[in-house]
This record gives structure tokens, sequence and C-alpha cells, in this order.
């Protein structure tokens, strides 16, 4: 469903966001926190180079804070809404949602941000040294 040249494969594979064809990220699991922000110098297959300034993804903060707030809500409405949890249940089904998925909201808000910067170039080539 998804294929490559959409944004949203990107966003969601952690792939490079000009050519898709390789991970962004040294461990492609976000689970293991202490390789959660270490990622590739540049894409081996079009080298980009992903930290494209110092301090780049500062900015991924505040989507960090945006999809960390849609997590939130979809928490509540499943408590609330489709379970019938009442308010104490509820603030606890966010709160273990929020800690359960902060990782993969880390992420997400990283690909998001280098991915409103990027272009995709479908004509980009292996870089030869």
């Amino acid at each position: 469903m998804l294929k490559k040249g959409n944004k949203l494969y990107s966003i969601l594979t952690g792939s490079c966001p000009r050519c898709h064809q390789e991970s962004m990220y040294l461990d492609k699991n976000p689970y293991h926190l202490s390789k959660i922000f270490k990622m590739h110098e540049k894409c081996g297959h079009c080298g980009f180079k992903y930290k494209i300034e110092p301090s780049f993804f500062y900015g991924a903060m505040y989507v960090s804070y945006a999809v960390g707030i849609a997590f939130a809500v979809a928490a509540f409405v499943i408590a609330r809404l489709f379970i019938g949890a009442d308010l104490i249940q509820t603030f606890i089904a966010i709160v273990l949602t929020m800690i359960a998925f902060m990782p993969v909201i880390m992420r997400l808000s990283r690909n998001i941000w280098i991915n409103i910067f990027v272009k995709y170039e479908a004509s980009t080539k292996a870089n030869t040294p």
C-alpha cells in the first residue's frame, strides 16, 4: 500500500527522505533505548546528510508534542468511549500509553520533521566515490 515516493512511506519506515532506499537509523528498533537517536551520518545510497545543520532535530520537539497529544487523545477515546473506563482508569491508560509509545513518538517526530524540509527525488543515484 505504501510506496516509495510517498512522504508517509519515509515517515513510517524511517527511510532516507530523499531516496527512500535505506534507514536513517543505525538500529531500526526504537525500543533499543540506548540507540534511539543514533543515526547514520549520511545516506549510503544518495549521500544525503541527515543532520542538515547543528541542532536541526530540536524542531522535532514541537512535532513530538503534537504527535504525543494525538496518541493521548486516541488512548482517551479508546479507554473512555470504547471500553467505558472511569476517569481514573482513563488517566492511567493515557499515562501508560505515553510511556509505552515514547520511543515511537520520538522517532516519528524526527521522521516528520526531516520530511517537512526534504523532497523525494526518484532520480537520485547511488554515490560513487
